[in-house]
């Protein structure tokens, strides 16, 4: 069976790296009723490095995008590693955005468009998603953006 979401995946030059390990007393995904939950995943690549500061101080939108991208991958890191194959999502249910921003900074929205639109790419009609994005006075390890998805899966 072709694996298509891996060959957009491959496609697009990106290799998942292993399924984040949790930070501190929570597990990094749930299966419920057919959902799968992915717990909050920060901003910190593959590599390690973590992508920090705040928007409207440190970081500018197009980094914040970044931001955003990183962590859409790191929630596909978890759904694999929680289902083992990434053609079970049925389809992207919500996700919730936070950015770690200035008081004075208004942009959620399209530091957020990071994940929703790399999830587009990627999924097709099935990264379509609900969600929020709310700005934050700090996030773990001072990460500009952390984002937890609900997730349908077969």
């Amino acid at each position: 069976m072709t694996n298509s979401i891996e060959n957009r995946l491959e496609s697009l030059g990106i290799q998942l790296p292993d399924a984040p390990a949790p930070a501190a007393n929570y597990i990094p995904y749930l299966i419920e009723g057919g959902i799968l939950f992915i717990s909050g995943q920060i901003s910190k690549a593959g590599d390690g490095s973590l992508i920090t500061g705040k928007l409207g101080a440190d970081l500018d939108i197009e980094a914040g995008q970044e931001a955003a991208k990183v962590c859409a991958i790191n929630i596909l890191a978890q759904a694999k590693a929680a289902l083992g194959d990434l053609e079970r999502i049925k389809n992207m249910i919500k996700l919730g955005g936070f950015v770690n921003a200035t008081p004075e900074f208004s942009d959620h929205p399209q530091v957020i468009n990071g994940a929703s639109n790399f999830l587009a790419e990627v999924l097709g009609e099935k990264g379509q998603h609900t969600r929020f994005a709310v700005g934050v006075a700090g996030l773990p390890f001072n990460v500009a953006v952390e984002i937890d998805a609900h997730i349908a899966i077969s």
